[in-house]
C-alpha cells in the first residue's frame, strides 16, 4: 500500500505544479493543506506528516533538547529584511542608521523574518539597546496575541500600548517604523501615506548578499522524527519533488509572465544580481546562512545556547 504524506504549506505559488498534479512523487502520495498560519507544533498535530515551520522556532526547540521532527535543509520561504523595514510617506527617515533612539513595532519578536531585520540592522549600528521595541498586530484585522512570548524588558521591549494596530500607531507618528513580513493592505496605493524605509531598497539588498553570499531563510521543511524514521528515503523524496515543481513554474514564469507588466525585467534583473544557485537547498550550500542565523538567535537572547549547523541538521551535517 503507497503510504500517504500529508503536508501543511504557506500558498506559496511554486507549488501550482504540483498541487495541480503536473508532476506527482514517487513512492508516496502527496496531500497538500495551504495554510494561512504555521503548524506550531508538528510532532504533536494529528493532521500533518510535514510541514512547513518556523526555523527561529525550531531552534528554540533544538536548543531545550527537543527531536519531534527532522528538519530538512530545504528553505521554503526566503527574503531580504531591507523591504520589509516601512515607515510613513513623510517621514524624515531614510537610512536604516537613523532608527537609533527611534521606536520600532514589529509583529513577533521571535520570528525569524524579525530576527534577520535586527540583523540587517546590526551591520548598521543599531543593536536591540539602541531602540526602543514594541510587538503587536499590523492592522485591527489582525488578532491580539502574545506576540513577546516571554522575551520583554520593561523598557526597552514591550507590547504595543493598548494592544493598538502598529499601523495606526505608526501613522500617527508614536511607532518611527514598523517591521512585517507581508505589506498590510492598500500600502501600495497611490496616497496610502506609507513607504518601505530605504528609497532604494534593491540595492540595498543586493549589497547584503554581497556581503554575505545568501538570501535569509525564514521557514524549513519539517518531517515528524517517527514518520522519517519509518521512511528514510522520504526527506530527500519530498525535498526533490518541490525542487522539481519550483522549476517548473519558474519556467513557465518566464513564458506567462502576466503578473506584472514588468516580471520580465524583474527576471532578467535576478539573473544579472543573483547567481543561479542563490534559492538552492541542501546542508552544505546553506551552512553559513545556519550558522550566522544561530549565531544571531544566540546574541539576541532568543536561544540560551550558541548552536551550530550540527545541532539544527544533524542528520545532514554527517
Amino acid at each position: 500500500m503507497v503510504m500517504t504524506i500529508r503536508l501543511a504549506v504557506r500558498d506559496w505559488d511554486y507549488f501550482t505544479p504540483l498541487a495541480l498534479g503536473d508532476i506527482k512523487p514517487e513512492g508516496f502520495n502527496l496531500e497538500i493543506d495551504r495554510v494561512g498560519t504555521l503548524v506550531g507544533d508538528l510532532g504533536s498535530n494529528d493532521n500533518y506528516d510535514a510541514a512547513e515551520i518556523s526555523f527561529s522556532r525550531y531552534a528554540q526547540g533544538r536548543a531545550r533538547g527537543e527531536n519531534d521532527v527532522l528538519a530538512v535543509p530545504h528553505f521554503l520561504m526566503r527574503g531580504f529584511r531591507q523591504r520589509c523595514i516601512i515607515t510613513r510617506a513623510d517621514s524624515p527617515l531614510t537610512k536604516i542608521s537613523e532608527l537609533a533612539g527611534k521606536r520600532i513595532g514589529l509583529t513577533g519578536w521571535q520570528d525569524s523574518g524579525n530576527t534577520w531585520t535586527r540583523t540587517v540592522l546590526g551591520v548598521d549600528g543599531v543593536g536591540i539597546d539602541d531602540a526602543y521595541w514594541y510587538a503587536g498586530r499590523l492592522t485591527a484585522a489582525h488578532p491580539i496575541v502574545d506576540r513577546l512570548n516571554g522575551f520583554g524588558r520593561e523598557g526597552r521591549i514591550e507590547a504595543c500600548p493598548g494592544e493598538r494596530p502598529m499601523m495606526e500607531l505608526l501613522q500617527e507618528g508614536w511607532l518611527d517604523a514598523v517591521f512585517t513580513p507581508f505589506m498590510p493592505d492598500g500600502f501600495f496605493k497611490p496616497g496610502s501615506g506609507f513607504r518601505q524605509l530605504q528609497p532604494d531598497f534593491r540595492q540595498s539588498e543586493v549589497d547584503y548578499f554581497n556581503r554575505v553570499g545568501y538570501v535569509p531563510g525564514m521557514h524549513i521543511l519539517a518531517i515528524k522524527a517517527e514518520v522519517a524514521a519509518a521512511h528514510p528515503e522520504l526527506a530527500a523524496a519530498l525535498s526533490d519533488i518541490i525542487d522539481q515543481s519550483y522549476r517548473l513554474w519558474m519556467d513557465k514564469r518566464a513564458k506567462y509572465a502576466d503578473t506584472t507588466p514588468w516580471l520580465l525585467d524583474d527576471i532578467r534583473r535576478t539573473v544579472l544580481d543573483l547567481p543561479v544557485t542563490w534559492n538552492d537547498n541542501g546542508f552544505a550550500h546553506n551552512e553559513k546562512m545556519i550558522d550566522d542565523f544561530a549565531h544571531e538567535l544566540y546574541v539576541q537572547g532568543i536561544t540560551a545556547k550558541r548552536l551550530t549547523p550540527a545541532d539544527l541538521f544533524p542528520a545532514y551535517a554527517k
